[in-house]
């Protein structure tokens, strides 16, 4: 290869030292035999590499305006696809176009901006997008709103009466039952579907009798914990939820000395 001096004989400028660092030593020995001639040879690698240069960008645009065709050609096909949809939301009669696959959950947040409903999982796993349907509670997330053709829907922001909050809001709230919040939402329209099925007489898992159809069952605290176990809460609230519903269930206040212990130790009944 060309040592500093050699380079320094050619007299090159920076851009033909970058250039010449890309040869081979023998393409290099061979440039230093060219004398006067060098120069048109550079020239020429020059206007070659411009032209290389020239035609990548062109084909990073021409690929670039592809995919906008792409995408504007998928929104047209959306549009022409799209649904009407009427459902009876929070007590009022909506009608929202939507395209086949859309959730019910994203058609609440996106479509009517309703943004009370959460999406956590986004799988049906941590029960955050529960929201009423027909009485009975759903998981938005997997739930199409196409399906939901003459349904009636209730979310978090229909349960309470102007500012008057829902039982099971107020109670939510002094007990406590929530930390950041974020689940909350659906941990309440949960809750307040599972009064619905309790009053019908629906078992669940742990229910002893399955024989009885006595309706308006009296739920145990295992019997809340077990229909509570679709819905998850990260902040640990669940002793304070179970509180909640039980006071709503039962209609008695419900007031339970918190006992908080070290590891190791024994449990002090004490209030804190």
């Amino acid at each position: 290869m060309l040592d500093e001096y050699e380079a320094e004989e050619l007299e090159l400028d920076d851009d033909e030292r970058e250039l010449l660092a890309t040869l081979s030593p023998e393409e290099q020995r061979q440039l230093t035999a060219l004398g006067e001639s060098r120069r048109e040879f550079f020239g020429k690698m020059s206007a070659t590499g411009a032209a290389i240069l020239a035609a990548q960008m062109l084909a990073q645009e021409q690929a670039m305006a592809f995919s906008a065709g792409e995408i504007s050609g998928a929104e047209t096909s959306v549009a022409a696809d799209a649904l009407t949809v009427k459902m009876r939301l929070n007590g009022a009669e909506k009608i929202v176009q939507v395209e086949p696959r859309v959730t019910l959950l994203d058609a609440l947040r996106e479509k009517m901006d309703l943004t009370g409903t959460k999406k956590g999982c986004d799988h049906g796993q941590c029960g955050a997008c529960t929201v009423i349907v027909n009485g009975r509670r759903v998981l938005s997330c997997l739930t199409l709103a196409a399906t939901c053709e003459g349904q009636d829907i209730t979310t978090i922001e229909g349960l309470a009466k102007g500012d008057q909050l829902h039982a099971m809001q107020a109670a939510f709230i002094k007990h406590d039952g929530f930390q950041c919040g974020y689940c909350t939402p659906g941990q309440i329209c949960s809750a307040v579907a599972l009064m619905t099925e309790a009053k019908n007489g629906e078992a669940s898992y742990v229910t002893t009798n399955l024989r009885s159809t006595a309706r308006d069952l009296k739920l145990s605290d295992d019997e809340i914990r077990e229909r509570m176990s679709g819905n998850l809460c990260r902040c640990g609230a669940y002793p304070n939820i179970v509180a909640a519903i039980r006071e709503v269930h039962t209609g008695k206040s419900v007031d339970e000395a918190q006992a908080w212990s070290f590891a190791g130790e024994e449990k002090k009944d004490e209030t804190v």
